[in-house]
């Protein structure tokens, strides 16, 4: 017994010790935003705010383009969310219920694909979006956006596609039903939270995104929010808090996500057993 107590207390402490280190840095994001330019850069450092204030956050939204930034990010991230997802239930419902030469050999791609580095396929991307004249156009990265995530999207919905019985679309098909009126009315409903999950997954990548962004966006009216954050970091001076506001307003989406779709998430990352 005494063992056993020993042991609960040391994985507590554990615990405890782990989310500290993993929850202080926003803590310190978030007091950060509300302390005035020169606190925020004072030594000794303050983990608290001596003086409040929301200074930082009026600079950010008054702040020419940051508006823009923000709208653009929301546009890239919707959009590349709805293709991956749409565009991956559709094929993994292909590789789930059809049988054709290749198959595994297509799959194993689609896993091999997200094994490379982002960063090897910038290069390749920038040509190609060079030379069909979508360069410096949020579609262009969406397009982009769209082809990092869709591997995850097909392999993710394949797997959830594979958990519905396919006597249920034999069953549709005597009854006069083809095979998209299947997807759509019998399949989709019932992997809901493998499609959130999917969705959300493609959400918070294109959010976040940095690199991609800074490669394939030139023109400052089409940047998201992510390379507008950098450009408070001048050669002279940082705006320490005016960049935590920025990211304390950029991590609301991502948080408001986890928030209300944690049900969906959690079922969808557990339940997408994949049967061949």
């Amino acid at each position: 017994m005494r063992g056993t107590a020993q042991s609960s207390l040391f994985v507590w402490v554990a615990l405890l010790v782990v989310a500290l280190f993993n929850l202080f840095p926003f803590y310190w994001m978030v007091t950060s935003s509300f302390k005035t330019s020169l606190e925020v850069v004072s030594y000794p450092a303050t983990l608290s705010p001596k003086e409040w204030t929301t200074e930082a956050y009026r600079n950010i939204w008054l702040q020419e383009g940051f508006v823009t930034y923000f709208r653009n990010s929301l546009i890239v991230s919707l959009s590349t969310a709805f293709l991956s997802s749409f565009v991956g239930l559709l094929a993994g419902y292909g590789f789930s219920r059809f049988q054709f030469r290749g198959r595994m050999t297509w799959m194993s791609l689609f896993l091999g694909s997200q094994m490379l580095p982002g960063v090897l396929l910038v290069g390749a991307y920038f040509k190609m979006l060079t030379f069909t004249g979508l360069y410096d156009s949020l579609f262009g990265l969406i397009l982009a956006q769209t082809t990092i995530t869709l591997p995850f999207s097909v392999w993710m919905l394949k797997g959830y596609i594979d958990t519905v019985p396919a006597e249920i679309d034999n069953a549709a098909m005597i009854d006069g039903a083809g095979r998209l009126q299947i997807l759509i009315r019998i399949i989709a409903p019932n992997i809901i939270p493998g499609f959130v999950a999917t969705a959300t997954f493609a959400f918070l990548l294109a959010w976040g995104d940095l690199l991609w962004a800074l490669c394939l966006i030139e023109d400052q009216g089409k940047q998201t929010m992510t390379l507008g954050i950098t450009r408070l970091i001048g050669q002279f001076r940082v705006q320490w808090s005016e960049i935590m506001a920025a990211t304390v307003i950029g991590s609301v989406i991502p948080a408001t996500l986890y928030l209300f779709l944690q049900k969906y998430l959690v079922q969808g990352f557990t339940g997408s057993a994949v049967k061949d």
